[in-house]
């Protein structure tokens, strides 16, 4: 039996455009986590917030969001993720970076770019899933506006084996469509069988959009088992259980009647 994951989730405002405040607001509540974990999820473009200036904000490869999320990883001995906005090549991506304690790191850009923002405008596209493993586990971090994309999610299961056990949302989803950010995480967890978690910031933005944070760990049955509440900042470490994953999956195997199919990664 694999162990159960440990997972805390940062629902906090954030400084616009500010890459020092907001590397200086995550290192005091990092720090204060007072137990025991093994990942730190913190929001979408948690050191700029959610900003269409990436000539002004993005950083190249391994700039400073990236070496202090590596700092931060070693000093407390656990995964961090969050995206950055990132220039490389020319191009700017919505990177998710999946940073681990020994110092290495996979990444994950932002496959589906906020039309209604013009992100696409903006940044360049991801083609490329990501699952990572930890503790056994393994994990599909994604961004944003993924969450609307059931078909690139989608868990696939070979020879009665699974994909991935959690999916992972880092956001800055505003307010007003907060309905929908509640609901498809819940759709997520149930359809996939897995873990979901959700990690959306509070508070109102540089073009001043409101974000009321609802962030949320549910379990493969589609219940929600964390306690942060929204409106407000909030730490919370949630543990998730492979124990009770492993036994829903095998009482109700709906896994076993999912249709085959391929993604053509092509935009």
């Amino acid at each position: 039996m694999m162990k159960d994951l440990a997972t805390t989730i940062i629902q906090s405002e954030l400084y616009w455009e500010d890459i020092d405040r907001n590397l200086e607001m995550f290192s005091s509540k990092i720090a204060a986590i007072n137990q025991p974990t093994d990942l730190v999820i913190l929001p979408e473009m948690f050191s700029t917030g959610f900003s269409m200036r990436p000539e002004k904000v993005a950083e190249p490869a391994g700039g400073k969001a990236m070496q202090w999320m590596k700092r931060m990883a070693k000093e407390k001995n656990c995964v961090i993720i969050g995206s950055i906005a990132t220039e490389e090549g020319g191009k700017y991506y919505n990177r998710l970076i999946w940073q681990r304690p020994d110092g290495s790191y996979q990444q994950y850009d932002k496959r589906h770019l906020f039309r209604y923002a013009k992100e696409q405008e903006h940044y360049s596209a991801g083609d490329k899933k990501l699952i990572v493993e930890l503790d056994g586990w393994k994990i599909c971090p994604l961004v944003c506006y993924d969450l609307r994309f059931p078909v690139w999610i989608r868990n696939k299961w070979i020879n009665g084996i699974p994909e991935y056990d959690a999916l992972i949302f880092v956001a800055n989803w505003p307010e007003r469509r907060s309905h929908p950010w509640k609901t498809l995480l819940l759709a997520r967890a149930m359809e996939n069988q897995s873990y979901v978690i959700g990690v959306n910031r509070v508070g109102n933005d540089g073009n001043d959009v409101y974000h009321s944070g609802d962030s949320a760990v549910i379990n493969a049955k589609g219940e929600v088992i964390s306690k942060t509440k929204p409106k407000e900042e909030s730490v919370e470490t949630v543990t998730l259980s492979r124990k009770e994953l492993e036994e829903w999956r095998r009482q109700f195997p709906a896994w076993m009647d999912a249709d085959q199919f391929s993604v053509d990664n092509r935009q």
